[in-house]
């Protein structure tokens, strides 16, 4: 990568003049309000050294303008003082019995999910009081809370209790969603006994070894209604997300998010780490499942929408594995006459597939290849109706802007492009007067790329925020100015490999 653009990129200053826009990508053309916006980088601190795991997802708390940081090297949770975040403070952390997994704050509350030190028995979500750092309660979860959000009126904790297996497969404790109301004290984990998978559809995914539904089924991530009504769950090893009634504490719906047509326009991407190229993008014969991690709700001109991070994810343990390379399948003659063309490691063949899908009519070849993830992130109504997608956009805007970044694998440039490419993991947004932006982080290539979404059918790209010594963004935090110590907004990073936090102040 050339001097001058990683300073560009190091400084966080607006990249959308440094390149030209993209002819027939999605995504541009329409002036906003928030076109000349900068990312300045204000404040950047290490939660600890050495191997990764000090830092996965932050939670601020504007009462005490402390930071709440997951540590689960330590089983703690670790607390800096950002007052003045060029100088952020550490101060004692909240041991714990337990791993945690996240946090969220609401008006003086912490609240932490943490799992059991058996994994496949129930966790627990504890709260805790921000200023004190006292235990205030503990309440319990379903196996493996793996998130955990308050709804925006601060009257419910809502956890996504993922349920993994242990790692023979002996063991596949059914995943639950957990509604906590604190105003009546009641508790209530919901499960899925009332879906089957042919019901639901639109490459629904349930194909655990022996697994029920309910077993099979992991929630990830949740966002939350803005009326605090609704929330939203991904599904992510499912390929869903699902419904949650928070008054009445059901789960009304689950709805399959269906498969990305890699042979359709925009929808290129460069499906091998070892076809002497870099940014190699074309159209291959490939369904990409959304797989989506994290999650955001936006009300955009009151309208509703959910914004997925369509990482992908697979099953790898001892006792079942779904993956496997392109060029290990049988590939059905008929829906692939030039099968050895395509499994040739420069084509098709290094591509991580499934094989719980794909073997449409049973008969033990594939009639369909399906990867990890969208390599995008993706707009939907409501009701799981996909309203956009980013399509090649993210791998070709790294690509264009850092080359030497692309798919990149621990610094390998293209090293991730036979999996799941820059893997979109992160999401957030953000209201600016009358325009929403939306954050993306990608956990392997690194960094925050920023869009306007305020016409959600067509995201307008802004920035890329990347810093080349912030690896593995897992968790981003938005901070209002009117809950920000600087009174500006404030985009906060944690990043899950350096253990670094990052924080930029965002001003027009």
């Amino acid at each position: 990568m050339k001097k001058p653009l990683l300073i560009a990129l190091v400084l966080g200053v607006t990249l959308s003049s440094c390149i030209k826009d993209y002819i027939g990508l999605p995504g541009h053309g329409h002036d906003t309000d928030v076109s000349n916006l900068t990312f300045n980088q204000i404040g950047t601190f290490a939660n600890g050294s050495g191997d990764e795991g000090f830092a996965e997802i932050s939670a601020f708390d504007a009462k005490t303008n402390k930071l709440f940081i997951v540590n689960p090297n330590e089983n703690e949770i670790s607390v800096w003082d950002i007052s003045n975040p060029s100088t952020a403070i550490k101060l004692s952390g909240i041991s714990l019995n337990g791993t945690p997994n996240s946090v969220a704050v609401n008006d003086g509350i912490l609240a932490v999910a943490v799992e059991n030190t058996n994994k496949q028995e129930n966790g627990t979500i504890e709260t805790y009081d921000t200023e004190t750092q006292q235990l205030v309660n503990s309440y319990t979860a379903g196996a493996l809370p793996d998130m955990v959000t308050f709804s925006p009126d601060g009257k419910y904790i809502i956890a996504a209790n993922e349920g993994e297996p242990n790692d023979d497969y002996s063991v596949d404790p059914e995943g639950s969603i957990t509604v906590i109301d604190l105003k009546k004290n009641k508790i209530g984990t919901l499960y899925f006994a009332n879906f089957d998978a042919e019901t639901i559809g639109n490459e629904f995914r349930v194909f655990g070894p022996g697994a029920s539904l309910t077993q099979d089924i992991e929630p990830e991530y949740v966002a939350v209604s803005t009326d605090s009504k609704y929330a939203y769950v991904t599904l992510q090893e499912n390929n869903g997300i699902a419904v949650v009634d928070l008054q009445g504490m059901t789960i009304r719906a689950v709805y399959g998010l269906g498969a990305k047509d890699h042979m359709m326009p925009y929808n290129t991407m460069d499906a091998s780490n070892r076809d002497d190229s870099i940014g190699n993008f074309q159209n291959w014969p490939v369904h990409g499942l959304y797989m989506p991690d994290a999650i955001a709700f936006a009300e955009v001109k009151s309208s509703n929408y959910l914004i997925t991070a369509n990482e992908g994810d697979s099953r790898d343990y001892d006792g079942y594995s779904e993956e496997a390379r392109v060029e290990d399948l049988e590939l059905d003659a008929t829906a692939f006459p030039n099968a050895e063309e395509l499994q040739k490691e420069e084509n098709l063949g290094r591509l991580k597939t499934t094989l719980a899908s794909g073997d449409i009519d049973g008969d033990g070849d594939y009639d369909k290849i399906y990867s990890y993830g969208a390599r995008s992130f993706s707009i939907w109504d409501t009701y799981g109706a996909l309203v956009y997608d980013s399509g090649d956009e993210i791998g070709r805007r790294t690509f264009e802007m850092a080359p030497d970044y692309f798919n990149a694998d621990e610094g390998e440039a293209d090293g991730r492009s036979d999996d799941k490419g820059a893997e979109p993991e992160a999401v957030t947004t953000l209201k600016m007067g009358k325009s929403t932006l939306l954050f993306v982080g990608l956990e392997r290539t690194g960094g925050v790329l920023v869009y306007d979404i305020t016409n959600p059918t067509a995201p307008e790209f802004l920035n890329w925020i990347f810093d080349v010594q912030d690896m593995a963004p897992e968790g981003l935090l938005v901070v209002p100015a009117k809950d920000s110590p600087t009174k500006e907004n404030l985009l906060i990073v944690t990043n899950e490999v350096s253990n670094t936090i990052s924080i930029y102040e965002i001003k027009s």
